[in-house]
């Protein structure tokens, strides 16, 4: 049987399990003392694994898998990065968080063509991204936490879509719907 490997379900869970983690901090549910448990998942899982699963979405011919799991991959390496080695309080935070809005538009955009759950991932995460960004340029604490609640959902919709995506595959039949 010559069947091709999916990387969607790698990347999903790297995106999904860190997203979760981020927004537990983000809705209040978790303190600072879990951020280095985060930044460790965003460099090791969120970002490498997404990366990887992302190049391998290239490599069959995917630009949406490989467009969003290598930016996402990247954003998570970025995240890191801005959390560990620069003064906390970035004046330039929401302006981060809203240009990765913006590009969580264009990519929910490119859902619309595609399963109804990972457009809802998209969905919810765009609007997620707008709440953190405008929380943060505007300095309403409530819009991030709302943020952070909103990030919980997306997270957990991610999984829920790598869970169904190793599921239906190792019962080659749709035993969750997407």
């Amino acid at each position: 049987m010559d069947k091709k490997l999916n990387p969607a379900p790698l990347g999903l869970s790297g995106f999904a399990l860190t997203t979760w983690m981020l927004s537990m901090h983000n809705a209040g549910l978790a303190g600072d003392a879990m951020i280095p448990a985060v930044l460790a998942c965003a460099l090791a899982f969120g970002g490498t694994a997404q990366f990887v699963a992302g190049m391998f979405e290239g490599w069959v011919g995917n630009s949406f898998g490989f467009t969003a799991f290598c930016g996402y991959g990247a954003f998570w390496w970025s995240f890191a990065l801005l959390v560990e080695f620069f003064p906390k309080g970035l004046a330039f935070a929401g302006w981060y968080l809203l240009l990765w809005a913006v590009f969580t538009t264009f990519m929910w955009i490119g859902t619309w063509k595609k399963g109804k759950v990972l457009m809802l991932v998209f969905t919810v995460l765009t609007a997620t991204f707008y709440l953190l960004a405008f929380g943060a340029l505007l300095g309403i604490g409530a819009l991030g936490t709302f943020g952070g609640y909103l990030g919980l959902l997306t997270g957990a919709l991610a999984g829920y879509l790598a869970a169904a995506e190793v599921i239906n595959d190792s019962f080659g039949s749709q035993v969750l719907p997407v």
